[in-house]
């Protein structure tokens, strides 16, 4: 467990290469990295029209997708090694607002992270808006060292 403001032993090109590695359809998503650290870690999904739902605004299943990486990054982050098999156990969101056609940011920190469980919340904001379109709260299942 880290909990200094040390950088992270995975850097944003790091993850990258892993998730490409680890999951192939991570491509279709033109993710942008743009901060790691060992607290926080900042995505941003630029919305195109798969995003979208009728009526013109970003889909929930969208924004859930991007909590749930954010999240998965965090622990990468803070466990200082590639693991690939830590998997999502419960994911609680609150839509907060209507999120307008933009790419949205996903802005996590580490609220906890244990031998087996690690906890995190993510805030999703807009591009250019300072209020949160939803905030998530997650726990992942993180597999021992071995």
């Amino acid at each position: 467990m880290v909990s200094d403001g040390a950088a992270p032993e995975m850097s944003a090109a790091d993850m990258h290469h892993f998730l490409r590695e680890h999951f192939s359809q991570i491509d279709d998503l033109d993710l942008v990295i743009e901060q790691v650290e060992r607290q926080a870690v900042r995505v941003r999904l630029p919305i195109s029209n798969a995003h979208l739902r009728p009526g013109g605004t970003v889909s929930g299943p969208s924004m859930m997708q991007l909590a749930d990486l954010v999240m998965y990054l965090l622990v990468l982050a803070q466990a200082g090694r590639p693991a690939a098999s830590a998997v999502t156990s419960n994911m609680t969101i609150n839509f907060l607002r209507r999120p307008p056609v933009k790419d949205v940011i996903g802005q996590g920190r580490m609220l906890r992270l244990g031998r087996r469980l690690a906890v995190g919340e993510v805030d999703l904001f807009s591009a250019g808006e300072a209020e949160p379109v939803a905030h998530a709260v997650l726990t992942y299942a993180v597999p021992a060292a071995g």
